[in-house]
């Protein structure tokens, strides 16, 4: 009966040892996984933020740009008209 009972309990340990094993084996892998993804979506969202931010940044600074330069356009345009009407006032008044 002892011999039985021996194999038994070695079975019995044997089962509970690998369960544990596989318990703890599952709980790593798990962990290292979670990490793992945690990495990828992170870098996946910085990229995103930055893209996302990169191009609102780009499109004020044309913005920004364009009504610089229409500005600076006009006040030439202007100025030169300016000039011209009274180039040509000039030269009304003195015939």
């Amino acid at each position: 009966m002892t011999f039985k009972t021996d194999r038994q309990t070695d079975r019995q340990t044997d089962r509970q040892t690998d369960r544990q094993t596989d318990r703890q084996t599952d709980r790593q892998t798990d962990r290292q996984t979670d990490r793992q993804t945690d990495r990828q979506t992170d870098r996946q969202t910085d990229r995103q933020t930055d893209r996302q931010t990169d191009r609102q940044t780009d499109r004020q600074t044309d913005r920004q740009t364009d009504r610089q330069t229409d500005r600076q356009t006009d006040r030439q345009t202007d100025r030169q008209t300016d000039r011209q009407t009274d180039s040509l006032f000039r030269l009304i008044q003195n015939k």
